[in-house]
C-alpha cells in the first residue's frame, strides 16, 4: 500500500493512494483511525487498512484535488545518517566512517513533497541531499540486524536539505539542517510487501531539470538493517520514528562550480520504486 496524509497544512487526513487517481479516505470509514502516528503503528493500523480497501461502502476523494502532506504524523524523532555513501563523505572531506555518523532533524522542519523549501534569512550555501528514509513500526530496542526488517512500518523519501555555512561554522550539524521546510517527506510510505529489498534501489535528485545525484542503496556502508540494529542499541525507536539513511554523492555544494539552491529553482529527487518529490524554493 501507499500510504498518504493529504490537505491542507495541519489540517492532513489519513488517506491510500490507489493510484487511479484517487485516494482512499480513511477517516471517513473509520473515525478511530486519528492518523498515521505513534497510536496507528502501535495498533495495527496497516491490517485496519487492509480491510478498509475491501469495503463497499469506501470514500474517495480525487488526487489531484489535494495538497499531499508529509505521510507520518507527528514522529517523535528523525534520526539521520552522515556520509554512509563513501563517495560522498571524500567530496565532503570526511574520512570513511568506521561505523555510523548519527545526527538528528528537528521535526518541525519537516515539510511536504510538492511544499516550497523556503530559503532562511542570511543563507549562502544551500543544496539538497536526495535519502531514502525509513518509518519504523513498533517499538525497537536492542533489535538484531537479522530480526530489523521486521520493525520496519514502510518506506518514504527525504530531502536532507542543508545551509553548509551554518553547518560548518556551528561545529554541529543540526541548526544548518533544522531551518523550517528543511525536511521535505513523502509523497508516499510504501509497505513493505510492495518493497522487499531497500538495499537495491536508485536515489536520485535533479534541480531544474539537470540530474546532480544517481546511485544505488547498495552503495551505501551501512545497509537499513544494520543501521536499526546500531540505533536501537542504547535508544528506543518509536512507531512513526523516521531514519533518513544517507545521500550519495553529487551534493550541488561540492561541485565545481557549485550548484546552490536559489529562489525560484525547482528540485526533485527520488527512490525508484517509492515516488518524486518537487519543491521549488522561495525566498523567506
Amino acid at each position: 500500500m501507499k500510504l498518504v496524509r493529504f490537505g491542507e497544512k495541519g489540517e492532513e487526513c489519513p488517506g491510500v493512494w490507489m493510484g487511479d487517481g484517487r485516494i482512499l479516505d480513511v477517516r471517513a470509514l473509520a473515525f478511530h483511525i486519528e492518523d498515521y502516528n505513534e497510536h496507528f503503528f502501535t495498533h495495527h493500523g496497516i491490517r485496519q487498512l487492509e480491510q478498509l480497501l475491501k469495503d463497499p461502502g469506501a470514500s474517495f476523494v480525487e488526487a489531484s484535488t489535494v495538497r499531499l502532506g508529509v505521510p507520518v504524523a507527528r514522529p517523535s524523532k528523525i534520526i539521520c545518517v552522515g556520509a554512509n555513501y563513501a563517495d560522498h563523505a571524500r567530496e565532503f572531506g570526511h574520512k570513511i566512517p568506521e561505523e555510523p555518523i548519527l545526527f538528528s532533524k528537528v521535526t518541525s522542519a519537516l515539510n511536504g513533497p510538492n511544499d516550497p523549501i523556503r530559503i532562511p534569512d542570511g543563507a549562502r550555501v544551500m543544496d539538497g541531499e536526495a535519502e531514502l528514509a525509513v518509518v519504523i513500526g513498533k517499538t525497537a530496542f536492542g533489535i538484531r540486524e537479522a530480526d530489523a526488517l521486521d520493525y520496519v512500518a514502510g518506506y518514504t523519501l527525504m530531502n536532507d536539505v542543508t545551509e553548509r555555512v551554518v553547518q560548518k561554522k556551528n561545529g554541529q550539524w543540526m541548526r544548518g539542517k533544522g531551518f523550517d521546510s528543511f525536511a521535505p517527506l513523502g509523497p508516499f510510505l510504501i509497505t513493505p510487501d510492495e518493497l522487499p529489498d531497500p538495499g537495491n534501489m536508485t536515489v536520485w535528485q535533479t534541480c531544474n531539470g539537470r540530474e546532480l545525484q544517481r546511485a544505488n542503496t547498495v552503495d551505501m556502508m551501512f545497509d537499513v538493517p544494520f543501521l536499526i540494529e546500531f540505533i536501537s542499541r542504547g535508544m528506543t525507536l518509536n512507531p512513526g520514528d523516521i531514519i533518513a539513511t544517507g545521500t550519495p554523492s553529487g551534493i550541488g555544494s561540492a561541485r565545481d562550480p557549485q550548484v546552490l539552491l536559489k529562489s525560484g529553482d525547482v528540485v526533485e529527487i527520488g527512490v525508484d520504486g517509492i515516488g518524486v518529490q518537487r519543491n521549488e524554493v522561495v525566498s523567506a
